[in-house]
């Protein structure tokens, strides 16, 4: 979707120049360059080329078509989200902003809460609801192409340990910009210093790697997904060094080292999801029509999506897992260690109009 109030908040990524023209061609008022757009999104990468780049650009990554519905929320999904809720508290008089929207699937969790909402990722691989009913720009975090002081409030799901040190502080101090003075900003990521706590973590993942060498279960996507995460925080002082320097302020903060999520969702889903896609396999070579690995865990996948999303047994299941998952917030949520949610306000009016 490409709103009337979308076209009023976009800029030129290069310049700061205000964006017009008949779609599916918008002019910068400034320096004349042409942005061609989607009839679902905005095309606004900027004219710079930046040798550091995510692998949520890698189409083996979005093999699987994960991407391309969303689900309820469940598991440590629902638990960002919740946090994400309880910490921001969006609500009708904000306008609030994705950075770093993947799928844009949150966008269409939170689409409830009443807020207005902008999805940016640098690839776009977006999901058909948020296509449909949500605004969407394809982009740079570290060039944002929004007016600023656009945002009363944002969150960034997951990014901030996919960029170097440098790029980090590119992106925070955009985030910055675009948001009002006293505006907000949620991060889940983590830092390099971990508690004790991450031994068990640490247990957990060993068990999942021998079983996978024992043909239990697939971990290769998740690998890939992990293979670009440059972890640029050593640990909590030096977050708040980082956030300073883009004007921002911790104002809340709480832990989340996923002990028995790691369990469910790194065991226990591992195992169920690899035994689907056998038994899609052996479906399948009844038929006559052989698929290879990746084939059956897609049809897997999807169908298990299906089933998930009307609401039977399964997830009933899945709620009953991500309850449990919960724990490690209730009992661990304090102890400072490396995975961390945070809420950062933008106390730093200077600087707003070095940019858009």
């Amino acid at each position: 979707m490409i709103s009337s109030r979308l076209l009023t908040l976009v800029r030129c990524p290069d310049c700061g120049g205000a964006l017009a023209g008949p779609q599916p061609e918008l002019v910068c008022a400034t320096c004349r360059r042409q942005f061609a757009t989607s009839a679902e999104y905005l095309v606004l990468h900027p004219g710079v080329s930046y040798a550091e780049q995510t692998k949520y650009l890698d189409e083996a990554l979005h093999a699987d078509a994960r991407h391309e519905h969303v689900s309820p929320p469940l598991l440590s999904a629902k638990i960002r989200n919740d946090m994400l809720r309880r910490f921001l508290a969006p609500g009708p008089s904000d306008a609030i902003i994705d950075l770093g929207c993947g799928s844009g699937k949150a966008l269409v969790w939170n689409a409830d809460c009443g807020a207005y909402q902008v999805g940016i990722d640098v690839s776009p691989y977006f999901a058909r609801e948020a296509r449909a009913d949500l605004d969407l720009v394809l982009g740079d975090l570290r060039r944002l192409p929004f007016a600023a002081g656009a945002f009363s409030k944002g969150y960034a799901l997951d990014v901030l340990e996919h960029l170097s040190r440098e790029a980090l502080v590119d992106v925070l101090r955009e985030a910055a910009r675009v948001l009002a003075p006293g505006g907000a900003l949620f991060v889940y990521s983590h830092v390099r210093k971990n508690s004790r706590l991450a031994g068990g973590l640490k247990a957990v993942n060993a068990l999942a790697r021998w079983l996978e060498r024992h043909g239990m279960m697939d971990l290769s996507r998740e690998r890939l997904r992990k293979s670009d995460h440059l972890n640029p925080l050593a640990d909590i002082p030096d977050l708040e060094a980082v956030v300073a320097l883009a004007g921002f302020r911790i104002a809340r903060i709480s832990y989340y080292t996923p002990v028995v999520g790691a369990v469910v969702e790194n065991i226990l889903m591992r195992l169920v999801e690899h035994g689907l896609a056998r038994r899609a396999a052996r479906r399948a070579a009844s038929a006559g029509h052989a698929i290879d690995a990746a084939e059956a865990g897609r049809q897997a996948r999807s169908a298990a999506k299906v089933r998930v999303d009307r609401r039977g047994l399964p997830y009933a299941a899945l709620r009953l897992a991500t309850w449990a998952m919960k724990l490690d917030l209730l009992l661990f949520g304090r102890v400072r260690s490396g995975p961390f949610f945070a809420l950062l306000v933008n106390d730093d009016a200077t600087g707003k109009d070095r940019r858009p």
